[in-house]
C-alpha cells in the first residue's frame, strides 16, 4: 500500500511568502499525478515535502496510512529522480545505482540482481562500468532513474527530470518514464512546467498557480472541461483562442461575427446580454472551403497571417475583429508562453488540404458545440 495524502499542508517561509496554501490532495496506489504550473506556483515545493527535503509549516502527509511529517527523508521509503541527476562522478554507472543498497548492508548478490534487472529494463547493460561523464544526456537519465528503481521504494518522486534533455530526446524518454512506471505500478508525483509532458505522462494532472491547486483532473477531462480562464489558457498548445462576447437568444456576437450556442448551455441564462470569454480549440476550427459541412451561422470571416505547415495539418493563425481576453488569469497563463494577450493572434488547426494562404481571407467553420464559456470577472467555467 502506497497511498500518499496530502492534508491542508502548507508551506510559509520566514520572509512571509506562502509557496504552498492548504493542499489537499489524494493519490491512489500505483498511480501517477503530475504536478504542472508556472515557474513559482509550489509544485516544486510540495514535491519536497512529501521527500522530507521541506519542513511543513502545517497540515499532514501520508505515505502508506503512515504520517510522516517528523520523518527524516530516508525513512520515508521514496526515491527522488532530480533535473540535474546528481550521480557520483568518480563512480561507474552500476556503483551509482548500488549505491544506496551499499548503505543499507544489502547483501552484494542481491545488489547485483537488483542493479543488472533495472539496467536491462533501461538498456543500460552495456555502460554499466562506464563513468557518467563519458555517457550521454538520456543515458545519466537513465543512470538517475535506475537508482532510484532498484531501492524499489513505495513511491517515486520526479523533479523536472527531463528539463535537460534536447528536445527529441524528452519525447523519447517521455515515453520510458511512462512505460516503467506501467510496467513496476510504482506511485508517482512528477513534475514539470511543460504541459505537453502533464498531458500525455498522467493519469491524473494537478495544475497549481500561486501555491494552490486549481484543478486535478484526468488529462483529457482537463482539456475538455477547464475549471477558469487560467487553466483553459495554460492547457494546450497551440492555446486555446480566447475572445470577449456578448450573449443573447441563443448566440454569440464577437465583434461583427455571429455564432449559434449548440447544445443545452443552462448556466447561460444568467449571462443574457452580458458579456462573456469564449473558448475555441484550435482544432475545433475548420477551413470551410475543404470542410465536410458548414453552416452560415458558424463561420468566422478572418486574414491568414501566417500558415505554418506541419505535415500532417496545418495551423493558420489569423487576425478577427473582435476583442481577445486579456483578464490578470490570461495574462499569467500566457506569461509562459511569452504571450502577450493583446497582441496575440488566434490560431487554427486545419486540415492539410487547406489552401489558406498569407494575406488571403480565409472562412473558418466552427465546432459550436465545442465552444467553451467563462465569466469575465470571476474567471470561472459557466458549466
Amino acid at each position: 500500500m502506497a497511498e500518499i495524502t496530502l492534508e491542508k499542508i502548507t508551506k510559509v517561509y520566514p520572509d512571509g511568502t506562502r509557496a504552498v496554501s492548504e493542499l489537499d490532495l489524494e493519490i491512489e496506489d500505483g498511480e501517477f499525478v503530475v504536478f504542472v504550473g508556472p515557474s513559482g506556483c509550489g509544485k516544486t515545493t510540495a514535491l519536497r515535502m512529501i521527500a522530507g527535503l521541506e519542513e511543513i509549516t502545517e497540515g499532514t502527509i501520508r505515505i502508506g496510512g503512515e504520517v510522516v511529517n517528523d520523518l527524516p527523508p530516508k525513512d520515508r521509503d521514496v526515491a527522488m529522480v532530480f533535473q540535474n541527476y546528481a550521480l557520483y562522478p568518480h563512480m561507474s554507472a552500476f556503483d551509482n545505482m548500488a549505491f544506496a543498497l551499499k548503505l543499507r548492508d544489502v547483501p552484494r548478490i542481491e545488489r547485483m540482481r537488483r542493479v543488472n534487472d533495472a539496467a536491462s529494463m533501461l538498456g543500460l547493460a552495456d555502460v554499466l562500468r562506464k563513468r557518467p561523464r563519458t555517457l550521454s544526456g538520456g543515458q545519466r537519465q537513465r543512470v538517475a532513474m535506475g537508482r532510484a528503481i532498484v531501492r524499489e521504494p513505495q513511491a517515486f518522486l520526479m523533479d523536472e527530470p527531463l528539463s535537460n534533455l534536447d528536445a527529441k530526446l524528452r519525447v523519447q524518454m517521455r515515453a520510458e518514464i511512462a512505460r516503467i512506471q506501467r510496467d513496476l505500478s510504482v506511485t508517482t508525483i512528477y513534475v514539470t512546467h511543460d504541459q505537453s509532458e502533464a498531458m500525455t505522462l498522467g493519469d491524473r494532472v494537478a495544475v497549481m498557480r500561486r501555491g494552490e491547486l486549481l484543478q486535478l483532473a484526468p488529462p483529457q477531462a482537463l482539456y475538455s472541461e477547464p475549471v477558469n480562464l487560467f487553466v483553459a489558457e495554460f492547457i494546450g498548445s497551440p492555446a486555446m483562442n480566447l475572445v470577449e462576447a456578448t450573449v443573447d437568444d441563443g448566440h454569440a456576437r464577437m465583434g461583427p461575427h455571429r455564432l449559434t450556442i449548440d447544445g443545452a448551455r443552462p448556466g447561460l441564462a444568467a449571462y443574457k446580454g452580458k458579456r462573456v470569454a469564449i473558448g475555441i480549440r484550435p482544432e475545433d476550427l475548420e477551413d470551410a472551403a475543404v470542410a465536410d459541412e458548414t453552416r452560415e451561422d458558424a463561420i468566422l470571416d478572418a486574414v491568414v497571417d501566417i500558415r505554418e505547415d506541419m505535415g500532417s495539418e496545418v495551423f493558420v493563425h489569423f487576425g478577427i475583429d473582435a476583442t481577445p481576453v486579456s483578464t490578470e488569469d490570461v495574462r499569467e497563463a500566457a506569461e509562459e508562453a511569452a504571450i502577450e494577450p493583446e497582441r496575440r493572434q488566434y490560431v487554427a488547426r486545419v486540415s492539410r488540404e487547406s489552401r489558406a494562404r498569407e494575406g488571403d481571407p480565409v472562412r473558418l467553420a466552427v465546432r459550436t458545440d465545442r465552444l467553451h464559456f467563462f465569466d469575465l470577472e470571476s474567471g470561472a467555467r459557466i458549466a
